[in-house]
């Protein structure tokens, strides 16, 4: 009999949990219950061991739509080998779809009547939380509160980060007068009347913010590449005369940064930084996405090895993973997303860990200085060169156009690459990327650009970086005189762009 740790992330999807929950007992397998969770402490429950509680469990799932709007929730699955990838993920499809048509078509009387497996509550994330807070705690010679002292500010954006901080219980009373379900209730109460990471390392956390479990987003969108959301924690640093600031996105797999001058630690900067923690412990292979490239150097400099690979935490994790089959030690895998694994955390997505792994340096540094603050960050990444132009414009394929004369967009799509490539090889001042895992990356007048063709949707993500708008724009000028031979690829942004 197998055991499935199940999770909700805000009030809209306990119906889909009443479904996954029922559909695995009636195989006959037990369920363990999360409530409100991370994703990734969903991953973690299938390593954790604690035979009190149950753990590990054979398989989770998260039930969860990110950032993205409630209406979009659907299922993450883990293994202990980790998430699901697309193969895995069709495989389930094709199988419930099977098991759907051989039954009587859903028809919940006949589950319910063969129900077989147990289910059971655990506050699974107070342990999670518990070894996150003993990673600290080690990190400073097991210095029961290492960050005494410390004004840490966080921002959940009313996802499922609030337990690095406590949560209010004021704003959900008026749940208990308009639930139906009383116990559920209850056990977001317990959820969230608890301290979890920062105060028990001793930090002070007046002036977190947005803690509120809530899918609608009412304040930003939890999201640490979204300018609205950073500028937030930002502005709270500097209301609250913070240290730190640590933004999350909805189910905690992504975070960011932001020092006590306000200078934001996220996308690039965020990936030097951990880069060059990581450098300081082992000579590592770093293995980072399409779009990294102004964090090289500085691997070069502290005796790292760069690795660029296609865009997708997922990709990157996994190529990691690869490298260090066949004798090729990497140990970090990042995206400018705010995604990221290292291989000490079982090449776990992990925006908590990625915080700790900060907190990490600033309780050992403060065990030498107990006065030093954030400083001790933002002097790792000193030198880091940065584009002052970096910008994403979205191209979109109109599926309904003559063009594609009946294909797919993504034919259309690849169509559009190819001729691009061919451009470029005729333009003196360009250079395409002798290796790249992913569309077409093309380097020039002192920057660079990638075009490549999106995994899901009928849209061409164009990526640009330059030193100075103009180079930006000449760049921006070589896509454009290549793709507009192609009437079903809609422009307009890449032209409102170029006459800025």
């Amino acid at each position: 009999m197998l055991k499935f740790g199940i999770n909700k992330l805000l009030f809209h999807i306990w119906i889909k949990k009443d479904a996954v929950t029922l559909g695995i007992t009636t195989a006959g397998h037990d369920v363990l219950q999360f409530g409100l969770a991370s994703t990734p402490a969903m991953f973690n429950s299938t390593l954790t061991e604690d035979e009190i509680n149950h753990l590990p469990v054979d398989g989770a799932i998260m039930i969860t739509a990110s950032h993205l709007p409630y209406n979009r929730n659907g299922l993450k699955f883990f293994t202990s080998a980790g998430g699901l990838n697309k193969a895995d993920i069709k495989d389930i499809l094709e199988r419930a779809s099977r098991i759907y048509e051989d039954s009587s078509h859903g028809s919940t009387q006949e589950l319910e009547q063969a129900s077989k497996g147990e289910v059971s509550n655990v506050d699974y994330m107070s342990i999670y939380a518990s070894d996150l807070v003993k990673a600290v705690r080690k990190s400073a010679g097991n210095k029961e509160k290492p960050l005494e002292g410390l004004h840490i500010v966080v921002d959940a954006g009313n996802g499922a980060g609030g337990f690095f901080v406590v949560i209010p219980l004021l704003p959900y009373l008026h749940y208990l007068f308009l639930s139906n379900a009383p116990f559920l209730v209850l056990e977001l109460m317990l959820f969230l009347d608890q301290d979890k990471v920062l105060k028990p390392l001793g930090a002070i956390t007046t002036g977190s913010q947005f803690l509120e479990p809530d899918g609608m987003f009412p304040n930003h969108i939890p999201n640490p590449e979204d300018k609205t959301a950073m500028k937030a924690i930002t502005q709270a640093v500097a209301d609250n005369k913070a240290d730190l600031g640590i933004i999350f996105d909805t189910d905690v797999d992504r975070s960011a940064a932001v020092d006590s001058s306000g200078r934001e630690l996220n996308r690039n900067r965020l990936i030097a930084l951990m880069s060059a923690i990581v450098l300081e412990e082992v000579f590592v292979r770093l293995v980072l996405c399409s779009i990294c490239l102004s964090v090289a150097h500085l691997f070069y400099d502290k005796g790292g090895k760069h690795h660029r690979f296609k865009r997708g935490y997922k990709n990157v994790i996994d190529e990691a993973i690869r490298l260090n089959t066949i004798g090729e030690e990497s140990h970090l895998a990042m995206e400018t997303s705010g995604h990221g694994a290292l291989k000490e955390n079982h090449w776990l997505d992990d925006g908590a860990y990625l915080m700790v792994k900060l907190l990490n340096k600033l309780a050992a540094a403060r065990i030498l200085n107990p006065n030093v603050g954030s400083k001790v960050l933002t002097d790792l990444v000193e030198g880091l060169e940065e584009a002052s132009v970096t910008v994403e414009i979205r191209l979109k394929i109109d599926q309904n156009h003559a063009d594609l004369k009946g294909g797919s967009f993504r034919d259309y799509g690849e169509a559009v690459l190819k001729h691009l490539e061919n451009s470029i090889s005729k333009d003196e001042h360009l250079c395409k990327a002798p290796k790249n895992y992913e569309g077409v990356r093309v380097s020039g007048y002192g920057g660079w650009f990638l075009l490549r063709l999106s995994l899901h949707d009928p849209v061409l993500p164009l990526n640009i970086e330059a030193p100075s708008k103009d180079d930006a724009i000449k760049l921006g000028l070589a896509v454009l005189t290549a793709v507009s031979e192609f009437p079903a690829l809609d422009i307009t942004a890449l032209n409102k762009f170029l006459q800025q």
